[in-house]
């Protein structure tokens, strides 16, 4: 870790050390790409496509199946080729019913494998 980023580390945990915070050191997420969770296990990559397809450009969609039962684990990605047009997909999908299932939408995070994510917590003194 580079002595600059130490030092406005310390900075900003010594501000205030009363409140209660939490810092988030990783990326960004990425705006262009959905987490959709709810999904029914009827529920397909295409059906997905279709259904997200009217808000813009797919570019990919990914469904997370179960490794032993080959079932899906109720929720997937969806990635759109514009910012704008994911934050109208989630906006309008979030809370709706889709085959059955009421669909839960966020922005997805990416994954960060051998990264140390540092998380803070400040409690009240």
């Amino acid at each position: 870790m580079s002595r600059s980023l130490v030092s406005m580390s310390r900075r900003l945990l010594s501000v205030d050390k009363a409140s209660n915070w939490r810092c988030y050191c990783s990326s960004s997420p990425p705006k262009e790409t959905l987490f959709v969770g709810g999904l029914s296990w009827s529920v397909d990559e295409k059906s997905m496509k279709d259904a997200f397809s009217s808000f813009g450009e797919v570019t990919e969609v990914r469904i997370m199946y179960d490794k032993e039962t080959g079932r899906s684990r109720g929720f997937g990605f969806v990635k759109f080729s514009k910012g704008g047009d994911a934050r109208s997909a989630k906006d309008a999908m979030d809370g709706k019913e889709f085959v059955g299932r009421p669909l839960r939408i966020s922005f997805a995070h990416d994954k960060v494998r051998g990264v140390p994510v540092v998380v803070p917590h400040i409690r009240h003194v």
